[in-house]
């Protein structure tokens, strides 16, 4: 059994006996034309490991806080689904240049106070962001929760995450990348 095959059955087994708050139960994995509708939609393919998470364990409804979003549809909490939230913080992001949107940055789970925790979609790592917009400045709302997405899960089905209650005092790094990211994004 390959490490992402065994990080798979840890986050399944974790994901069908723990219910983050406003979901009742697991929903159904989602099926290969809804990734497909998503990625058209977004314009971009999915890392492997989290269409993984999608196709194979549930559309949303497990991981820390709030659990993952779905891809297309809302759940029952009412946030917006993955690719609508990233098509409106991208539409935000054209009315209101000061707040940029990185390109490729999907949103994948809410941490309430409108923070999200986010995929780089476009690093081969899929580094997890802490988007918080709490911040002064779009420059300062933007750390890395995790270098990369298998990090981030294996904090939460470990319980070794900053939100746990004995992890509390764990710094985040800044994202540096965030200037060359929206910079680029708004080039092209």
């Amino acid at each position: 059994m390959t490490d992402n095959e065994q990080l798979l059955a840890r986050v399944s087994e974790k994901a069908h006996n723990t219910r983050p708050w406003g979901w009742p139960s697991l929903p159904e994995p989602a099926d290969a034309s809804a990734l497909a509708r998503a990625e058209t939609a977004l314009g971009f393919p999915l890392p492997p490991l989290l269409a993984d998470l999608y196709l194979r364990i549930g559309d949303g409804g497990f991981g820390p806080e709030y659990g993952l979003l779905p891809l297309l549809d809302s759940p029952p909490a009412g946030e917006p689904a993955a690719v609508v939230q990233y098509l409106a913080n991208c539409e935000s992001a054209r009315k209101d240049p000061d707040w940029p949107w990185p390109e490729g940055v999907l949103p994948i789970s809410h941490w309430g106070c409108a923070m999200y925790a986010c995929v780089d979609c476009r690093t081969p790592e899929a580094p997890v962001l802490l988007f918080e917009p709490n911040a002064d400045h779009a420059d300062h709302a933007w750390y890395v929760d995790a270098p990369s997405l298998t990090a981030w899960l294996r904090s939460w089905v470990d319980g070794t995450g900053w939100y746990e209650e004995t992890n509390e005092e764990l710094e985040m790094i800044p994202w540096t990348d965030f200037r060359i990211r929206t910079t680029a994004a708004r080039a092209s």
